[in-house]
């Protein structure tokens, strides 16, 4: 699986509710699944390690605050979103 290819598999469907796995290139994903958002590459106040210990799997960045700052070049040379933020997760 290519970085920018993902697959959801539904698992159980009750209503307009269902459950799956999101597939992604970095590992599988639970879903419904608990986002925390970290806007400028962090979560305020947790380090990646809290944040894994809430269970969390997946952590949001925010591509604008991203691309103002520090850039796109930046985080590229740094080695990438995961590695700039330091994420251990899928």
């Amino acid at each position: 699986m290519t970085p920018t290819q993902f697959s959801l598999q539904i698992e159980s469907i009750d209503g307009m509710a269902r459950a799956g796995i999101l597939q992604t290139a970095h590992g599988s994903i639970q879903t419904p699944a608990f986002m925390p958002v970290g806007t400028a590459a962090t979560v305020k106040a947790m380090t990646v390690d809290m944040v894994l210990d809430t269970g969390s799997q997946i952590l949001l960045g925010n591509a604008y605050h991203l691309m103002l700052r520090p850039g796109a070049e930046r985080i590229k040379a740094l080695g990438g979103l995961r590695a700039f933020m330091g994420w251990k997760g899928p």
